[in-house]
């Protein structure tokens, strides 16, 4: 505090603090949150103080401009400073000013004009080849209902050994998968049209499942079924991929999503090149596929750290 009332005039303290008070009050933030908030508040009174020329002010805060921001995130940036801590110190700097124009204090205009720096892409979580066989397995489903279970094994393995979304597995008539089928023609998004090589165990899985299934299965209609003959929904693929999260000790990034990224993962650390890596997953652009070679070099990395004697 003694550092802040170098930085920053008494009446701006006191504002500050009374802001601080409104979101542990009013707004009941973590406080994890309020500490970030706090944290980040203290150091742009800081690099003003310097950008400024003094202790800052009210009236400093008044005329600050969008071009001071952005000198502010720059100097962040170069300190090291990513760019989701860089998004969450202007959300930040936006809460306190928006709390200051309420009371008449500022006008918030300047922070509003600063766009938010551009977040980086989270990289897709995919299973280890070991979970994902052992997701796909008709002998890891829960259901008691044996048809049931060869259903969810038939779906998780066309999501897995297919790469397709969900929504596209759930769209397969039994007309477009058959004994002796090799390849399969999906329509995903933008009505873009792929084929897809069928591989032996995703046939052999699908069979079982045509072979226990109690419903007549119209060749017009999607090939699976939901307990009651209905079109299956994508909520009972996800509640059976919760339920072998729980009973195999799954992470929580362990969907049937996850199975399309564990697809193209394996691929592409099989030797897979990323164009036909694209063309099976339907990507309209390369650069989508492309965020697989990030999971792939940062899953090299952490075997090189567990296993390398110099690591």
């Amino acid at each position: 505090m003694n550092e802040l009332l170098i930085i920053a005039d008494p009446h701006l303290m006191a504002e500050r603090n009374a802001w601080l008070e409104n979101l542990t009050r009013e707004r009941r933030l973590s406080e994890h949150t309020l500490d970030a908030y706090e944290r980040d508040t203290r150091q742009f009174l800081t690099f003003l103080t310097g950008h400024l020329g003094g202790p800052t002010t009210l009236r400093d805060i008044e005329t600050l401009r969008p071009a001071d921001f952005r000198a502010f995130l720059a100097a962040r940036r170069r300190d090291g400073t990513g760019a989701r801590s860089l998004g969450r110190n202007l959300a930040g700097l936006r809460s306190l000013l928006r709390y200051l124009e309420r009371k008449g204090l500022v006008n918030a205009a300047g922070a509003g004009a600063v766009r938010s720096p551009k977040q980086p892409k989270s990289l897709p979580k995919p299973l280890s080849d070991r979970q994902a066989i052992t997701v796909v397995s008709n002998d890891a489903q829960l259901h008691d209902e044996p048809w049931i279970a060869a259903r969810d094994a038939a779906v998780m393995t066309l999501l897995y050994g297919c790469g397709l979304r969900i929504s596209e597995a759930l769209d397969v008539k039994p007309s477009e998968i058959s004994a002796g089928t090799t390849t399969l023609r999906i329509t995903g998004k933008g009505n873009k049209t792929r084929l897809v090589p069928l591989l032996p165990i995703v046939l052999e899985a699908v069979e079982k499942y045509r072979q226990l299934c109690p419903f007549h299965l119209d060749e017009g209609q999607p090939l699976f079924r939901g307990a009651r003959g209905g079109r299956l929904q994508p909520a009972i693929i996800q509640r059976a991929m919760q339920k072998l999260r729980s009973a195999f000790g799954l992470p929580d990034s362990a969907t049937p999503h996850a199975l399309r990224h564990s697809f193209a993962t394996h691929l592409l650390a099989g030797g897979g090149d990323l164009r036909t890596i694209q063309e099976l997953l339907g990507h309209a652009s390369l650069s989508t596929t492309q965020v697989y070679t990030g999971v792939d070099a940062s899953r090299l990395l952490e075997v090189y750290d567990k296993a390398h004697p110099r690591a």
